[in-house]
């Protein structure tokens, strides 16, 4: 008999269920009064983020939009701007679009199946598990970065899980470990394990409960699982950040299209070629300059390229505010004022520079 045929008994999960009822994390906030909108929040934020940084963004989103209805109701400006700072930003933009789809379509109730959940924008297959174990008792296996270490290790699985042939095998195994009942503490044990005991670096092992079964431990290489995706070298870009302060301390933003990086963030016209700066300002703008200080450049890096910003800023004066030559904001770009400006939805690199400009001014 496989190791994989003798875990299909329940033995696996009991010994994750014991271990949980001892151990396991009971009092995180999306772990209070479990709704399927609670615990879809949860499930989108923890994505790629940890729960240290988690916990205080998704305490405010909450409180500000307790319900599916609130979000549903609420400009994409203002749900960004209470993502801002957790990056991934189509995440929260297919949350908004979720949760109307959600209070249009479906009378304000989540679907109670993996495949119909599926169907709501930026659900995947293991997030909809989650929500489905977790606030509806169904059982469905998920998926998550801490299982995955979990399994590859447990089964000492070669291969990088983002593999089709690896994914496959995960999802196979993954439905056969879980059990029929107590899905909800199922599916949260084995995120915790992953988390707290079975962790990437520096695993404790001697705290697992999967300790005198696991392949990977059994062998000492526990850290050679999972194996990892296959390094390219990131590509570099290059931009100027023009920021551009007029004699009213405002500043001038424009809103980014709604696909691509930092969507629907709004941010400083950003200029191509820093020797173009005051041609592409007067084009970008509608402001003639004269004279502008480049900033130390600094980078930021994205999933699949570095991007090296070089903030440069510049006062103009601006017609006053009861002439008729006044740019009007619209939806595209506008004037704000220091203290409005954090209430949109900021790319982490702008907000930086925005209270860089405060303390200058």
């Amino acid at each position: 008999m496989t190791q994989k045929d003798a875990y299909t008994d329940n033995t696996f999960s009991q010994r994750l269920l014991d271990w949980f009822d001892s151990h396991g994390r009971k009092h995180l906030p999306w772990q209070q009064n479990k709704t399927p909108y609670r615990v879809w929040i949860s499930e989108i934020m923890l994505q790629q983020t940890q729960v240290t940084t988690v916990i205080p963004y998704y305490q405010k989103f909450m409180e500000r939009f307790p319900e599916v209805t609130n979000l549903a109701s609420a400009s994409e400006d203002e749900v960004l701007h209470f993502w801002s700072g957790l990056g991934y930003y189509s995440r929260a933009r297919n949350l908004h679009k979720a949760a109307k789809k959600v209070v249009d379509e479906l009378s304000g109730e989540f679907p109670r199946s993996v495949a119909q959940l599926m169907e709501l924008p930026g659900i995947g297959r293991s997030t909809a598990g989650a929500i489905a174990s977790i606030s509806m008792g169904i059982r469905a296996p998920i998926m998550d970065g801490n299982v995955k270490r979990v399994l590859t290790r447990y089964f000492a699985i070669h291969g990088w899980p983002g593999q089709t042939r690896v994914a496959n095998e995960l999802w196979e195994i993954a439905e056969k470990l879980t059990p029929e009942s107590r899905t909800a503490d199922y599916t949260q044990v084995m995120m915790d394990l992953g988390a707290t005991v079975c962790k990437r670096s520096k695993p404790a092992c001697h705290t697992c409960p999967l300790e005198h079964s696991c392949i990977a431990h059994k062998i000492g290489q526990e850290r050679s699982f999972p194996e990892s995706k296959p390094k390219k070298n990131k590509p570099e870009k290059s931009t100027v950040m023009l920021m551009v302060v007029n004699q009213y301390g405002e500043i001038f933003l424009e809103k980014r299209p709604p696909s691509g990086i930092w969507g629907g963030l709004w941010s400083f016209p950003e200029i191509s070629d820093p020797d173009q700066i005051i041609e592409q300002a007067l084009e970008r703008t509608g402001l003639a300059l004269e004279k502008y200080d480049m900033w130390q450049p600094f980078r930021h890096t994205f999933s699949h390229y570095h991007l090296n910003i070089t903030p440069a800023l510049t006062f103009v004066e601006y017609p006053a505010k009861n002439s008729n030559t006044e740019i009007k904001g619209d939806n595209s770009h506008g004037w704000f004022t220091l203290t409005q400006s954090p209430e949109l939805g900021l790319a982490a690199p702008v907000k930086k520079l925005l209270q860089k400009i405060e303390k200058a001014l």
